[in-house]
């Protein structure tokens, strides 16, 4: 008599694979994947393991384009990459806070949009722009600090909450004006323009230098101060921060401040960019900070991560685009595939370090 394979088996199957059987081929198969990490495991702290393989991938992206394309090879690109990417590193910083808890943040985009508008109305208003970027980040800093207070205080899910604030943000850009508002001031203009020397032919924008202050003070917040020590605790395991008598609650809403001030701000490092406000900037770029702090290594369960990854994760991010600018056949949509590829196999390392961590 002739045994036939279930009917849930895939084609070609041992006539009696069943789910154990599926279980044990796919671990068979995991199995040389498995056995790599370990050893690098063995080597290298698992917490320092998504950094170094983001580097290692930059350099291997960087190394690749210097090869395929004449000129890509230049201190000057990455640092092109810094300039065209300043205001999303900026989101990505205040993004990395509220994963680091375990949280989301789905406003930083519409937020920063928002900073745009208001800047635009205020400078076309007269306003001095010293009090436009103060009324700017106090604006940003508020709605943060608002989100997070009803996230913790109604135990209202982060994606729910700052979905709402997403829609909000944007519904009063257009409350603003629904046309484009230029931005005419010699203090912009100059931010806008202006290059800061490096020696030789490189140099960078103040929008950069600003990037780079944020970041480092972020860095030192997140490793050597209480804050910080309390962000990775409660995004560790909050039940347990609770039990050591951890801040929980405040630190939940500082994180959404932090990341509320970061939106504000990454959103006037674009109006520096573009000398423009407008109600439709930066739709969709909630899911870069998102990507790049994710390839960066931060966990999306919280509790692990590294500012240095997420700098590096925007690096990656913006020389993908590089990359695929300098190919000149491609599409712009190809980077959205080539973030998805990586966000997929980054996702797939997390969980397999997650999981050999546990045993």
């Amino acid at each position: 008599m002739t045994t036939t394979a279930p009917s849930g088996a895939p084609p070609g199957a041992p006539p009696d694979a069943g789910p154990g059987v599926l279980s044990r081929l796919a671990h068979q198969a995991l199995g040389p994947v498995r056995k790599g990490l370990a050893v690098v495991g063995d080597r290298v702290p698992n917490r320092h393991i998504p950094v170094l393989v983001t580097a290692v991938l930059l350099v291997v992206m960087f190394v690749t384009g210097g090869i395929r394309y004449e000129g890509f090879a230049s201190g000057q690109v990455i640092l092109n990459v810094f300039v065209d990417n300043a205001y999303l590193l900026v989101l990505a910083i205040g993004m990395t806070f509220v994963i680091l808890t375990g949280g989301i943040d789905l406003s930083v985009g519409a937020v920063a949009a928002l900073a745009t508008m208001v800047a635009g109305t205020l400078i076309k208003a007269g306003w001095s722009p010293w009090p436009v970027i103060l009324a700017v980040l106090v604006i940003g800093t508020v709605l943060g600090l608002g989100m997070g207070a009803i996230i913790q205080y109604f135990e209202i899910q982060p994606f729910i909450v700052t979905l709402a604030g997403m829609f909000l943000a944007r519904g009063l850009c257009f409350a603003i004006s629904t046309d484009s508002i230029p931005i005419e001031n010699s203090t912009f203009t100059s931010l806008a323009q202006d290059k800061i020397q490096l020696g030789g032919d490189l140099w960078i924008s103040p929008s950069v230098a600003i990037a780079g202050v944020v970041a480092l003070i972020a860095a030192y917040v997140l490793h050597y101060t209480r804050l910080g020590r309390n962000v990775y605790a409660t995004g560790g395991s909050e039940q347990s921060a609770l039990l050591m008598g951890l801040p929980v609650a405040r630190t939940k809403i500082m994180v959404y401040t932090v990341s509320g001030l970061c939106s504000a701000l990454g959103g006037l490092l674009y109006s520096f960019y573009t000398l423009s406000g407008y109600g439709l900037n930066l739709v969709g770029t909630e899911l870069d900070a998102i990507a790049a702090v994710v390839i960066g290594g931060t966990l999306l369960t919280g509790g692990s991560g590294y500012l240095l990854g997420t700098v590096l994760g925007v690096l990656v991010l913006g020389l993908i685009q590089t990359m695929i600018s300098f190919e000149g056949t491609l599409s712009a949509w190809w980077t959205k595939i080539f973030i998805g590829v990586l966000l997929f196999a980054f996702i797939l390392m997390q969980r397999l370090f997650s999981a050999r961590s546990r045993r």
